[in-house]
């Protein structure tokens, strides 16, 4: 990562800028309500000081939603601008995020990455992140308005 990159705490006023990047990552999965301004507000507000942004030269390059329930901590809309990846950003806000979470004492962290997202689930491999094959995933839906859109 270069030097005058820069990793900070997410704040609510940063959400025009990172939902424009997450608008940009091809095969990305935005929720209506969960990732709408009020959404984010409410999760960042739950989770204060947990989730990241990456900044270079004024803009927003890299951005994870990051919280914790007591017994585990969950990552959710990694990513990084096209044109900056392969630079160790990812892994840096990864990095930073995993260091917040132990301060609280989360001893494991969970993601999901769609298995049609070739370039999420090699990178999540390449910093060391294992697969499991040992249990099923189950969603149950309380709001059906909450409906996923995928960037083309």
């Amino acid at each position: 990562m270069e030097e005058n990159m820069k990793i900070r705490p997410m704040i609510l006023s940063d959400y025009e800028e990172v939902h424009k990047l997450w608008m940009t990552i091809h095969g990305f999965g935005i929720r209506s309500i969960d990732d709408s301004y009020e959404g984010v507000e409410r999760f960042l507000n739950r989770n204060p000081g947990l989730s990241v942004v990456c900044e270079y030269e004024g803009s927003i390059i890299g951005a994870i939603l990051c919280g914790e329930d007591g017994r585990r901590g969950s990552l959710y809309h990694v990513c990084v601008k096209e044109g900056y990846r392969m630079h160790g950003i990812g892994k840096a806000m990864v990095v930073h995020c995993m260091e917040e979470l132990n301060k609280r004492h989360i001893n494991k962290v969970a993601l999901i990455a769609f298995t049609k997202n070739d370039i999420g689930n090699a990178f999540w491999k390449s910093i060391g992140w294992e697969y499991r094959d040992d249990l099923n995933y189950y969603d149950f839906v309380l709001n059906a308005d909450n409906i996923t859109k995928f960037n083309s």
